[in-house]
């Protein structure tokens, strides 16, 4: 069986203010590193060994997951990964997000006052940026590379230290593999630092990736 333990970022300095966050390199706040600290101590206090660590290799994740791999007493693997990175805010990093469009704005008249506002559907993507749908497409990516060469060893943990919607996406790209499984339930909201866990286990027939 294999256990793929997805842990959120801890705070970054970004998650203080408000604004569109996904590839702006913000480090950890101060609040954030004692999040991964807290971390830490509780796998180390919780024994939680891990096989393998994967990170994005932005700031706030990285940290984090090197935050994960101190918690270990057997040094596993540690890898940076640019498909665990967050979605790509294109045009609207760093500058303000709004939930809601007034009923006399539209989008363009937001952006246009320097507010960009969460887009309806998952096919809309900010200029130079990425849609849902290819952060799904990327998370496809991310599982092939860091959880599927792993499926036919036994008695494997990864833990993968990445972003609130790109863990939602991979989530759910886990799920697609299966047949089985319920492909309309929603997987976002954790918080910094929170983790799921999701156990893996090969179907009879399986033999692995060629």
């Amino acid at each position: 069986m294999l256990t793929v333990t997805f842990i959120r970022h801890g705070e970054s300095e970004d998650n203080t203010k408000n604004i569109w966050a996904g590839w702006k390199d913000a480090p950890l706040s101060a609040l954030g590193r004692a999040q991964v600290s807290a971390l830490a101590a509780s796998l180390q206090r919780t024994n939680t060994k891990f096989t393998y660590i994967y990170a994005s290799p932005l700031l706030r994740a990285h940290a984090t997951g090197l935050a994960a791999l101190s918690s270990q007493t057997h040094n596993p693997p540690f890898a940076l990964n640019l498909k665990l990175r967050e979605q790509h805010f294109g045009a609207a990093e760093g500058n303000p997000w709004a939930y809601r469009i007034p009923p006399d704005e539209t989008i363009a008249s937001m952006i246009a006052k320097g507010i960009y506002p969460v887009l309806p559907t998952r096919q809309d993507r900010f200029d130079g940026g990425e849609s849902l749908e290819d952060l799904a497409a990327r998370a496809d990516e991310a599982v092939a590379e860091c959880v599927l060469p792993h499926v036919s060893e036994r008695d494997v943990h990864i833990a993968l230290a990445s972003h609130g919607l790109c863990i939602s996406e991979c989530v759910k790209a886990l799920l697609r593999l299966d047949p089985e499984a319920d492909a309309g339930e929603n997987y976002t909201g954790l918080l910094n630092t929170a983790w799921t866990r999701l156990t893996v286990e090969p179907r009879d027939g399986y033999k692995g990736r060629g």
